[in-house]
């Protein structure tokens, strides 16, 4: 299990900040009671069975590269479970936005009622049509909207989680910090930027908590089409 953490943020100038009631999942608003400005540090992952520390990170807002999270998938070998995921990298902090953002072919059926369960378990889902490349490739880039809804939101949250291992994010990540927010990576640290890894308060290895993010062998996700829904 590789944790590696860098370095302590806190959010001083935040705490006016008013939020919508939270959903379900989301635990107790530990930045009404945790002071800010102690120690942001994980607590031993061997003394729990999560090893985000849900002490001290204030808001949390969530961007998760759909593309870079699939391939690690394939790579891990596993599926992933999103409401699992989800509650993982809450993990009882008051969470903020869940976005998940991933290139779209409009054709595919199975893809649109991936997207609108999603939509419907907590995720506010960024969509890019995918467009044809070199060699009749499709492929779509988010980047550039990954990093403006850091940037934007940055004033409403105290961390944020990317769950990407792209280097070109490591601009933006550096830019919400120098804002005062803490930043977790959350990547496969075979395939993740070294500059990435170098401007993080926090990486988390994909592979050390794939076992609490993973689908059960024996459940599925019923998936609804635009055709089959009652919307």
């Amino acid at each position: 299990m590789i944790i590696t953490n860098f370095s302590k943020h806190t959010n001083e100038f935040k705490e006016s900040k008013v939020l919508k009631a939270k959903p379900h999942w989301q635990g107790q608003n530990l930045s009404d009671t945790a002071g800010k400005g102690k120690d942001t540090k994980m607590r031993d992952p061997a003394s729990d069975s999560s090893i985000f520390n849900s002490f001290n990170r204030g808001r949390v807002a969530i961007f998760i590269d759909g593309l870079s999270l699939f391939h690690t998938a394939l790579q891990l070998g596993i599926e992933i479970d999103y409401v699992k995921l989800l509650c993982h990298l809450t993990n009882g902090s008051r969470l903020l936005r869940a976005f998940f953002y991933t290139g779209v072919d409009t054709n595919n059926e199975k893809q649109q009622g991936f997207l609108l369960w999603m939509r419907r378990n907590g995720y506010r889902v960024v969509a890019k049509e995918l467009v044809m490349a070199a060699e009749n490739f499709k492929k779509s880039n988010l980047n550039v909207e990954i990093a403006v809804d850091m940037i934007t939101l940055a004033p409403y949250y105290d961390t944020a989680i990317l769950v990407s291992g792209d280097g070109d994010l490591a601009y933006a990540v550096n830019a919400v910090s120098r804002m005062g927010v803490r930043v977790e990576v959350v990547s496969l640290q075979t395939s993740t930027s070294e500059s990435l890894i170098d401007v993080a308060d926090c990486f988390i290895d994909l592979d050390s908590i794939k076992a609490y993010i993973q689908k059960d062998s024996h459940l599925g996700y019923s998936y609804r089409t635009q055709s089959n829904s009652n919307l």
